[in-house]
């Protein structure tokens, strides 16, 4: 009677193992990948972090650095805030000692465009055109009014009510037209977000924004 009873709650501990089974699902095969996984974690992401610390943040820095001191910039020129670049790339403000250039020939080495002025749902096309063939990485400036919101055009049928509506912006120069106060500020916004950048250009931390108004005034 003894050995009966031991039988019968063995049977009922395999049964219960069994639904506990069912209930976890599908394990993974081989009975060391878990205890392998605990182990192998720990010490991955020290390594992760050493090579970063010593190969990848000084390889970022270095390739972040060459780019915010070297920007050659695009002019799309259609409206009058062209003469506010014109006098920022002058002598008197000489924006070159920034790191940013007056002006380059060729599109395929460019990496900065500056939107001055009106632009039409004709010319969109043609301004989106001029994005495409320009190198990755590359930024963009919405200088004046007109380019980021259709400035003396607003809601009009032929005038695009900001240049982002066809092409990313990164940094925007309130005004009609701005100063080269605004002009020279912009470029260090937009050099502060580049070193806040990885090597192929995407954005991996917000800390520029602390140089944005809203946020040193606490607007949402």
């Amino acid at each position: 009677m003894f050995i009966v009873e031991s039988y019968l709650a063995s049977e009922q501990e395999v049964k219960k193992v069994i639904d506990q089974s069912k209930k976890e699902g599908n394990q993974p095969a081989g009975a060391l990948v878990g205890i392998l996984n605990e182990i192998l974690q720990p010490v991955k992401e020290p390594v992760e972090r050493a090579t970063e610390f010593a190969l990848g943040a000084p390889l970022r820095y270095m390739v972040n650095w060459g780019r915010l001191y070297s920007l050659w910039p695009v002019h799309i020129e259609t409206a009058c805030c062209s003469l506010e670049i014109g006098a920022t790339a002058g002598a008197k403000w000489d924006m070159e000692r920034f790191g940013i250039l007056e002006a380059f020939g060729s599109l395929r080495q460019c990496d900065l465009m500056i939107v001055m002025g009106t632009i039409t749902r004709k010319m969109a096309p043609r301004l989106k055109m001029v994005w495409e063939q320009m190198p990755e990485p590359k930024y963009c400036m919405a200088m004046g009014a007109c380019a980021i919101s259709g400035g003396l055009y607003e809601q009009s049928y032929n005038v695009l009510q900001g240049i982002d509506e066809v092409i990313p912006v990164d940094v925007y120069i309130p005004g009609c037209p701005p100063s080269t106060y605004s002009v020279m500020d912009a470029a260090a916004k937009l050099q502060e977000k580049i070193r806040h950048m990885d090597v192929s250009g995407k954005v991996i931390s917000d800390g520029y924004k602390e140089l944005s108004p809203k946020r040193r005034l606490n607007i949402k």
